[in-house]
């Protein structure tokens, strides 16, 4: 008579080969539509352009109409379930020491290059003309005080209607630890099945939509390309732009895995199998709306146990944001220096810490580091015309800045598994997990 053991591992290792056969499969599929996509939008007539920026804005808004309801129940039902556990605060501690780490670590990287590229200065009519290209109109005029307000909500709906990620952060939290120490009775068990209830059809929803993920690649694809073609993104700041493309460079395929590796971690595997996240990131520019995604990415293909990835990633979300970091401090210093201001050694370390934390509270939405970098400077009392040279090119460095802060949300999810699943209770997925 087999083992039950024995035949218990051997299904194991059959559902295991069959999920990685089907995960390269899917790569190749995602592949072939990126490649696709640029083709045709590069070479395509002005009607197939049409549709595929059609495609491209339906599957943006799917994103974003999935994401703040993700992060919201995947907050409560973790913390209902960890409350104030230790597990809890292991998660918590290990996510937020690995976030301040890979985030001050990428405007490290910033600060060194900006000093050994040193990039010189625009003429001045060239900054005088480009002040004309600022969306004024869209940059806000709330202080940090009142920027720190707005995440306490006034009431319940509004940041759901509004979309404002660290306010529904903030509910969230304040709902989960709320169940985790309500007492024990029929009532809360009531409610929780019911927000597990929700939080599986949204899974159910996820998995529709990465199902036809590879339809988005290539509309976002063809759309980039068509773009480029255009003319529409182009890059004429030189040393500038080498100084915040190679530090994300840098940060992204040098600094990140040592980090992995340090922890014991093959960052080739963990960013093979976190790759889907990383493309939709790429195209969609904001980490909140690739959040969905990149939970399920990392529930599926990294195995990592729901208990952590359901608390780390929408919190890496909204303060993970290593790419954004690297592109205040060294737009800063930029614009700083264009604008006459002396930059000593202290001056550049007190807006290394400046940009981290500016990051931190930064939402991740396209072209939230942009308005937030434009905030600092209109506060320095500094001229922003450089801001509008830099605007015609932040398109193609969003991209980048939001594949990086994706990449960076895996890695500390991974590593923050790594440590903890000895500890953790064995990783059986939640209700709704995909």
């Amino acid at each position: 008579m087999p083992d039950k053991h024995s035949a218990n591992q051997q299904a194991r290792d059959i559902i295991a080969a069959s999920r990685k056969q089907g995960n390269a499969r899917n790569l190749l599929l995602w592949i072939g539509a990126l490649i696709l996509g640029a083709i045709l939008g590069w070479v395509g007539p002005a009607p197939l352009i049409s549709f595929f920026d059609f495609v491209a804005t339906i599957f943006t808004r799917l994103f974003q109409f999935i994401a703040v309801p993700t992060i919201a129940l995947a907050v409560i039902t973790t913390l209902s379930g960890l409350g104030a556990q230790k597990e809890s605060r292991n998660i918590f501690t290990r996510a937020l020491a690995y976030t301040l780490l890979t985030t001050f670590s990428a405007a490290a990287v910033g600060l060194l290059l900006y000093l050994w590229i040193a990039p010189g200065n625009l003429p001045a009519e060239a900054i005088g003309a480009g002040a004309s290209a600022i969306p004024m109109d869209k940059m806000g005029s709330l202080s940090y005080q009142e920027h720190f307000l707005k995440v306490v909500p006034n009431n319940l709906l509004q940041p759901f209607l509004a979309g404002n990620v660290l306010s529904v952060l903030f509910i969230a939290a304040s709902a989960g630890l709320g169940l985790a120490f309500m007492p024990k009775t029929e009532n809360r068990e009531v409610l929780l099945k019911g927000i597990f209830g929700l939080q599986e059809l949204l899974f159910t929803l996820i998995r529709g939509l990465l199902y036809i993920l590879p339809f988005g690649i290539l509309a976002f694809a063809a759309q980039l390309s068509a773009q480029i073609e255009a003319g529409v993104i182009v890059g004429a700041l030189g040393k500038y732009v080498a100084v915040v493309m190679g530090g994300n460079l840098v940060q992204f395929f040098i600094v990140l895995p040592l980090f992995l590796l340090a922890r014991g971690l093959n960052p080739v595997q963990v960013m093979r199998k976190m790759s889907p996240a990383i493309a939709v990131a790429l195209f969609t520019k904001s980490s909140a709306a690739t959040l969905p995604v990149t939970l399920a990415t990392a529930e599926e293909n990294l195995q990592v146990n729901p208990k952590v990835s359901r608390f780390v990633l929408p919190i890496c979300t909204t303060i993970n944001m290593n790419g954004c970091a690297a592109f205040i401090l060294v737009t800063s210093l930029f614009v700083m220096q264009n604008a006459g201001f002396e930059l000593t050694l202290p001056t550049m370390i007190s807006w290394l810490f400046i940009a981290v934390l500016a990051a931190v509270g930064n939402a991740g939405v396209p072209m939230g580091c942009y308005f937030l970098t434009l905030s600092l400077m209109s506060s320095l009392g500094a001229p922003l015309g450089l801001m509008g040279i830099i605007l015609p090119i932040y398109a193609v460095i969003d991209m980048i800045e939001t594949a990086e802060n994706v990449w960076s949300d895996s890695c500390v999810c991974a590593m923050t598994h790594n440590d903890l699943k000895d500890s953790l209770p064995e990783n059986v997925p939640l209700s709704g997990s995909v």
